[in-house]
């Protein structure tokens, strides 16, 4: 069993407003715990084993519910309740989540990590609500909202035939790099401006100060020995 000194995910908020992930999560890990038939109808487990689901739900649930569902034994029947109270949270998250793919664009964002952050957090809430995301449609919504000075840009990225929306961010990614190195290169020395002199110029320079310094250290003691 999973140690309950601490939570392996974020507890179920009272109010449900994390239901979606959170029931994820849960059934996620009680699979990985081979509890998983605990929560399934018409299941056949065995008592100790929706004993250690029910420990695990509800040390993974706001203390509020905790004693909202004190008297609830069975794993299946916290679940089902659970379920039926939060089911409504798809009708507030689906609809955000649409609006937020709708308005996506590419152009709006300062670095392509940013953008490809925004597109995972979107497409993951619509995918967790039973709406699917394909490739095709990620690849279509990053090409069609390029700025419009990098059109011919676009057109080319179009034409490698990208199947996969990770291979053109990979892309992106690399371009971005290279754009910033060569800016900071030109800004370090402008085209046009001479290179700074060279340090060995200046160390030789240096260098023959202190060599005659010496010899006017020796002539002065040379001197001071003719006077004695």
């Amino acid at each position: 069993m999973t140690n309950l000194a601490k939570l392996d995910f974020v507890a179920l908020d009272i109010s449900g407003k994390n239901y979606l992930s959170w029931a994820l999560d849960a059934e996620i890990h009680l699979e990985a715990q081979n509890l998983g038939p605990t929560i399934k109808e018409g299941n056949s487990a065995s008592p100790q084993n929706k004993a250690k689901a029910m420990i695990f739900l509800r040390h993974h649930l706001h203390q509020g519910l905790k004693d909202e569902y004190l008297t609830v034994k069975d794993p299946l029947e916290l679940w089902t309740g659970l379920a039926d109270r939060f089911a409504h949270q798809k009708t507030i998250v689906l609809p955000r989540a649409r609006y937020e793919w709708t308005h996506l664009r590419l152009q709006d964002y300062s670095s392509v990590i940013d953008y490809n952050s925004a597109m995972f957090r979107i497409t993951s809430q619509m995918n967790l609500c039973g709406e699917t995301v394909t490739q095709a449609m990620m690849l279509e919504k990053t090409f069609s909202t390029f700025h419009a000075s990098n059109m011919v840009l676009q057109q080319q990225y179009r034409e490698r035939g990208f199947t996969k929306y990770s291979d053109l961010i990979s892309c992106l990614l690399v371009a971005e790099q290279n754009n910033e190195l060569l800016m900071k290169n030109h800004q370090s020395r402008p085209t046009g401006s001479q290179p700074f002199p060279e340090a060995n110029a200046t160390f030789t320079s240096g260098y023959g100060n202190r060599r005659g310094g010496r010899y006017g250290k020796a002539r002065n003691r040379g001197h001071r020995r003719g006077q004695g």
